[in-house]
């Protein structure tokens, strides 16, 4: 078995995270690297590493964020381009992890079904499942780095008739490796990042690929290419690496503010760039008029601008449309349009859920996630030494990641050092009366509004708010006073 180099029966470990993707790798590195007297496994579902990055086969999958960010601090991203498809980030993971020997802390196959906190003893009993049978670990902290959706099952698409289409329904959650488009007319229900990500791509050997969009969405291009890289001749690599992460990070939190602050002029600026990049045949108007603020959702990013060379093809087109019904040959649209398919691919969202599904529990009383809240983002009220991996939606998700992976470094040397066993966020009578709920993540796009009666809930005020800014978030995890709303539980004295 591919897994930890301790035997079988070695079940207790100081931290156990939960989830071997970019944010369990990371957490892993900051817990040997700081904490190198701490045991620690990774328990990961999956026959593999990766995440995100093995779950989707989609042509074309790439990050939607540049991979100075997205990549880790300590083992920055070396290649000139900043937009990298998903297997230059599959192999920069499985790298990374064996460069730094946290593929050996990694127990595959093994699925997290609940967690149970034990006040008697202090101490997490989790309950795996390990091809079929069910194993129990232990630890004294656990970090949930499961990501923020659920793998087994997507975001069901509210589409009327689709039973009737008797071609292939493929959702990009589960693409098919066989999967042939060659020649075929291809409907994309969607206008993320996916349907973005597929249109440029698919066009390629597809006869007709059309992203049918119920409403737009504002797509960026950028160079695909650092102007800069002559830099990397004349600068010592760490100093360059360093550099390119710093402009990288201010550069997207500039973007977010000037859009948010000035946000009709943001909405002409991007309209101009797609009006540029647009074939004469395909209008400005509806396709690239979104009824909302730039920002308010997250932006899709196209490389080199290959979304609107797809379009330049002419084997790609987009329509802007509500859907009547779906026929056995295509889609009928409200307008009366009818688009011809052999293949529907709903890129429609991804159902969110927190901790990989598992449950919660505490003395064996059940945590429901959506009637707390979340201290700082990081950890969920009334639940002890447990931390929840949460990056930003207006920023590359590993930024939240890695702030958080240094609070928990803190949090776990300041209870030694007090000779604390636990830690829990509490929520008193008086603050809870005046707390006012917000949006735990800060878009309204439909897959985040229509998963939050699933997810923690964030407050107007104090160590509730939720997080947006990396910086000030990352000043928080190293210098920050977390006295407020954090109930510390001193071990037991000695006779």
């Amino acid at each position: 078995m591919n897994g930890h180099a301790n035997v079988e029966s070695e079940r207790h470990f100081d931290v156990i995270v939960v989830g071997a993707g970019i944010s369990g790798i990371n957490a892993g590195y900051r817990v040997q690297s700081e904490l190198p007297g701490r045991s620690y496994a990774i328990l990961e579902a999956r026959d593999d590493l990766g995440g995100t990055w093995d779950l989707f086969k989609y042509p074309g999958i790439r990050s939607d964020s540049d991979l100075f960010t997205f990549g880790f601090a300590w083992n920055p991203w070396n290649s000139d381009h900043p937009i990298a498809e998903g297997a230059d980030i599959k192999k920069y993971l499985r790298s990374t992890a064996h460069k730094f020997g946290i593929d050996s802390h990694i127990h595959y196959r093994h699925r997290l079904l609940g967690s149970d906190w034990s006040s008697a003893d202090n101490t997490w009993s989790l309950s795996v499942d390990h091809d079929g049978k069910t194993k129990t670990y232990t630890a004294r902290f656990v970090i949930f780095g499961t990501g923020y959706y659920d793998y087994k099952e997507p975001l069901k698409a509210q589409i009327p008739g689709l039973d009737n289409f008797q071609g292939q329904i493929i959702h990009p959650q589960f693409w098919p490796e066989d999967l042939d488009y060659k020649n075929k007319n291809v409907v994309i229900i969607g206008s993320g990042a996916t349907a973005v990500t597929l249109l440029p791509n698919m066009a390629e050997d597809a006869s007709r690929v059309t992203m049918l969009q119920r409403s737009p969405s504002y797509i960026l291009s950028i160079p695909n290419t650092i102007r800069s890289r002559w830099l990397r001749y004349l600068m010592p690599t760490y100093l360059y690496e360093r550099m390119q992460r710093i402009m990288w990070i201010t550069s997207a939190r500039f973007l977010f503010l000037f859009c948010q602050r000035f946000p009709s002029f943001a909405r002409w600026v991007l309209r101009l760039s797609s009006r540029r990049q647009l074939p004469s045949h395909i209008s400005l108007d509806p396709h690239f008029k979104p009824h909302y603020n730039p920002w308010d959702q997250r932006m899709c990013l196209c490389p080199d601008g290959d979304f609107y060379k797809g379009l330049q093809t002419g084997k790609a087109d987009i329509k802007t449309d509500t859907i009547k019904s779906v026929t056995k040959k295509g889609i009928i649209l409200n307008s009366g349009e009818q688009l011809d398919a052999d293949i529907i691919i709903t890129a429609t969202g991804l159902k969110l859920q927190i901790a990989g599904g598992s449950s919660l529990a505490v003395d064996g009383e059940k945590i429901h996630l959506a009637d707390k809240y979340l201290w700082h983002g990081v950890m969920l009220q009334d639940l002890p030494n447990a931390s929840f991996v949460i990056g930003y939606t207006n920023a590359s998700w590993t930024l939240g990641a890695d702030a958080t992976a240094h609070f928990i470094i803190r949090l776990l040397k300041d209870m030694e050092e007090r000779k604390m066993v636990a830690a829990v966020p509490r929520l008193t009578a008086k603050d809870a009366a005046v707390l006012q709920d917000r949006k735990l993540l800060n878009l309204n796009s439909t897959y985040i509004t229509s998963a939050e009666g699933r997810l923690p809930k964030a407050a107007d005020r104090g160590p509730w708010q939720p997080r947006d800014n990396y910086f000030t978030d990352l000043q928080f995890a190293k210098k920050g006073n977390f006295e407020e709303g954090l109930e510390m539980v001193p071990g037991p004295k000695m006779a």
